[in-house]
């Protein structure tokens, strides 16, 4: 994914199984959303339903995403390679 631009992430559940059995399970995913995902995107919007998801995301900037890595201690040049 590139700096700046953005994307339609999606997944869907194998078959008729669920991702999201229980009401928890959407508070825990979107939790997991935020720690993870949100650091270096922006989110536009989503859409979660009992057997897939829709993400519209922007990446931030290749500036902010220097400036996360720097924080956390990883190596700009081979992320940005």
């Amino acid at each position: 994914m590139d700096p700046g631009q953005f994307y339609h992430v999606f997944n869907h559940a194998n078959g008729r199984e669920n991702l999201f059995i229980e009401e928890r399970n959407y508070s825990f995913f979107l939790k997991k959303l935020a720690e993870h995902v949100l650091p270096v995107c922006r989110m536009f919007a989503y859409c979660l339903m009992k057997n897939h998801f829709h993400l519209f995301v922007g990446i931030r900037s290749e500036k902010e995403l220097r400036q996360l890595w720097s924080t956390i201690g990883w190596e700009v040049s081979s992320c940005l390679a």
